[in-house]
């Protein structure tokens, strides 16, 4: 080709960490590419790499035949033994090697992007290959560029990762040569840019950022049952200890907070709630409305919700600024919570036994019966079938299809909004 490949292979090698192999896979596939494209397609050409001169060898190579019918792949016995072999016989492949000097700017312009992409695809490979079983480690690296859309390209020394601005915490801002801290999150072998996709703004970062600062939690002795975030905002951790004898909340709280400021530090002030997780679920929705203090919890295992009761200085905070608070109890539960201030239940307690005592005929005990198991209104209990009367233990089937017939015929009387109803 007319320069040293050897010194070329033995850098690219050095710089991106790839094989020779695959190097030298890569410019014999370019070369024969370039070759096919200047002497034909239809010949059979072969490329060889030979490492004392550094150089890549063409060779075209023809069948011996008697009769020569294709002047492109076949070559006549006495030509044969004249051009390639004395020894030649019949049905021999005897190879020439072409003058790569005669390819020309244009197919050594091809060659150059083959190898250019073949060593892009080599090198990616190898990418994926160190870091395919890397999915949630964490990785420090250089904020090199802010791409269009706001995803930010960093350096983790071997390869560049991407940070998508999706995955970013909203408050954070990032200039060029900053250092940052991510959690991998996949890897894309498709993608056209960074094949590492990186995230700071994923719950597991968060458990990740815990496992770094409490030794506890590596070593098994304490649990993260559950994270929920408001990424920069707040979040909160639920935790257990296998050990009667630690205490999870201040393990991971650290002496005088050291380990939770950590994490905090690093989160860029993200406020941190640590619950002790409990196997009971209102205990445990109960412990994660902290800093409120829960009057008590009214539990629907059907409809997976919890109707939670706080005094009415504490509905605020239950509920947080702009309903964080709720929010992310109901992650970290995994239940539907619906907070109410004392005075809230007790008069919507009022308004829904006024409705089911408005049923004309209905006994008291009957209509406290229905209120206890969920029943609010009058209109609740005319939907309702005899079926579901029945469930209610008390009410007997008389009284059920006394009381369904009389709430339907109520109903029937009221406007479709009647608060009453």
């Amino acid at each position: 080709m007319g320069f040293d490949l050897n010194s070329i292979i033995n850098q690219i090698g050095r710089d991106k960490g790839i094989s020779r192999e695959s190097l030298i896979e890569a410019i014999e596939s370019a070369m024969l590419s370039a070759a096919r494209k200047h002497y034909g397609h239809n010949l059979i050409l072969e490329t060889t790499y030979d490492p004392d001169t550094g150089e890549i060898e063409v060779i075209q190579f023809k069948t011996v035949v008697d009769r020569v019918e294709d002047p492109s792949t076949q070559v006549s016995l006495e030509e044969a033994r004249r051009e390639f072999d004395p020894e030649a016989m019949l049905g021999d492949e005897l190879g020439k090697k072409l003058p790569t000097e005669a390819l020309g700017r244009i197919a050594a312009q091809t060659a150059k992007q083959v190898i250019i992409q073949k060593v892009r695809d080599a090198e990616r490979h190898a990418i994926f290959e160190e870091f395919k079983d890397s999915r949630g480690d964490l990785v420090n690296g250089i904020v090199q560029r802010s791409e269009k859309g706001g995803a930010l390209v960093v350096n983790l020394g071997r390869t560049e990762a991407i940070l998508p601005k999706r995955e970013q915490i909203s408050r954070e801002r990032y200039r060029q040569n900053d250092r940052l801290r991510a959690m991998i999150l996949e890897i894309d072998p498709s993608a056209r840019g960074p094949q590492i996709v990186l995230t700071r703004s994923h719950p597991d970062f968060l458990r990740k950022l815990f496992g770094v600062e409490v030794p506890e939690i590596n070593e098994g002795t304490i649990e993260i049952k559950s994270v929920a975030r408001e990424p920069g905002v707040r979040a909160k951790v639920a935790v257990h200890s296998t050990d009667p004898a630690i205490d999870p909340v201040g393990a991971c709280v650290g002496i005088k907070g050291s380990r939770v400021q950590a994490v905090v530090q690093e989160l860029r002030g993200e406020k941190i709630d640590i619950v002790p997780w409990t196997a009971d679920d209102p205990s445990f929705v109960a412990r994660a409305l902290q800093p409120a203090e829960v009057s008590r919890v009214v539990l629907d295992e059907e409809a997976h919700t919890m109707e939670v009761i706080v005094a009415d200085d504490q509905l605020s905070q239950a509920i947080g600024r702009g309903g964080v608070n709720v929010k992310l109890a109901s992650k970290l539960s995994g239940w539907k919570i619906d907070v109410r201030s004392v005075s809230m239940a007790e008069e919507e307690s009022k308004r829904a036994r006024a409705s089911l005592g408005s049923i004309p005929g209905i006994e008291f005990t009957y209509a406290e019966l229905l209120f206890q198991v969920g029943f609010r209104s009058a209109r609740e209990v005319a939907d309702a079938s005899v079926d579901d009367l029945l469930e209610v233990d008390g009410i007997p089937e008389d009284a059920a299809e006394k009381i369904l017939k009389a709430a339907r015929d109520y109903v029937a009387t009221l406007p479709e909004d009647a608060e009453t109803a």
